[in-house]
């Protein structure tokens, strides 16, 4: 199902919910029955979390653009979860 929303001269925006696909371009209001004319609106983007706003952005980014490499990475710091398994012994 789709939110879409129209606008009703009497009683302001309006949302509908309906299958997608299934608008019309005018409603009658379900408020006061009055006409009520669709209305165009992005879609809701900004329920989206920022962090995945960001790594998209950077995916296109570099899809685009591509970063050059002019050396092999520096190996990663071993990172661990509780500072006492450190001193744990490996195989």
């Amino acid at each position: 199902m789709v939110t879409y929303q129209y606008r009703c001269l009497a009683c302001g925006d309006v949302d509908v919910r309906r299958p997608m696909g299934a608008a019309t371009t005018r409603l009658a209001c379900p408020r006061c029955g009055a006409d009520a004319r669709r209305v165009y609106t992005s879609p809701r983007t900004r329920l989206v979390a920022p962090g995945l706003v960001a790594a998209l952005d950077t995916a296109g980014a570099s899809a685009d653009n591509p970063r050059v490499v002019t050396r092999a990475p520096a190996a990663p710091a071993p990172r661990h979860a509780h500072p006492l398994h450190a001193r744990l012994p490996r195989p």
